[in-house]
C-alpha cells in the first residue's frame, strides 16, 4: 500500500538503538522513498537527513513521527506547508494537540506503529 509513496521520518536518528534509525533504515532496506528529517541535519546509512521537511527534494506523501511530543505541533505544521496527506505517529511520539491540528488540516493521522500495522517488522 505505502510502496508507491514517499515516506518522511521526522527523528532520524544515527543511534542504532533508537526507533528512528531502524525505521528509516528498515524503509530503506525495503526500498521505500524514504527522506530522513533531523534538525541537526547530517547522514544516516550514507542517505542525507535533513534539517526541515521543506529542504527534502521530493513531497512527503505520509509522515511517520519519531520525536517527542513536545516537538510534534511543529512537526505537523511542517507537514502541513508541504502538503503531506497521512501522518503516523508513534507509540511515544503522540499528543493530542498534534493529531487534532493534523485532522483539522485535512491530513489522516494515526496513533499507531506504522511498521508493526503495515507489517515492515
Amino acid at each position: 500500500m505505502y510502496q508507491n509513496k514517499t515516506i518522511a521520518v521526522f527523528g532520524v536518528s544515527a543511534d542504532p538503538a533508537k526507533y528512528g534509525y531502524k525505521i528509516f533504515t528498515v524503509l530503506l532496506k525495503k526500498g521505500f522513498r524514504v527522506y530522513g528529517i533531523n534538525p541537526k541535519g547530517g547522514e544516516v546509512a550514507g542517505q542525507p537527513v535533513y534539517a526541515r521537511l521543506a529542504d527534502v527534494p521530493a513531497r512527503a506523501d505520509v509522515a511517520v513521527m519519531v520525536i517527542p511530543p513536545a516537538a510534534l505541533v511543529p512537526a505537523v505544521q511542517q507537514c502541513i506547508d508541504a502538503g503531506v496527506k497521512e501522518i503516523w505517529f508513534q507509540p511515544g511520539a503522540q499528543s493530542d494537540d498534534a493529531y487534532d491540528l493534523a485532522e483539522t488540516a485535512g491530513i489522516t493521522a494515526v496513533n499507531s506503529c506504522f511498521m508493526a500495522d503495515n507489517g515492515l517488522w
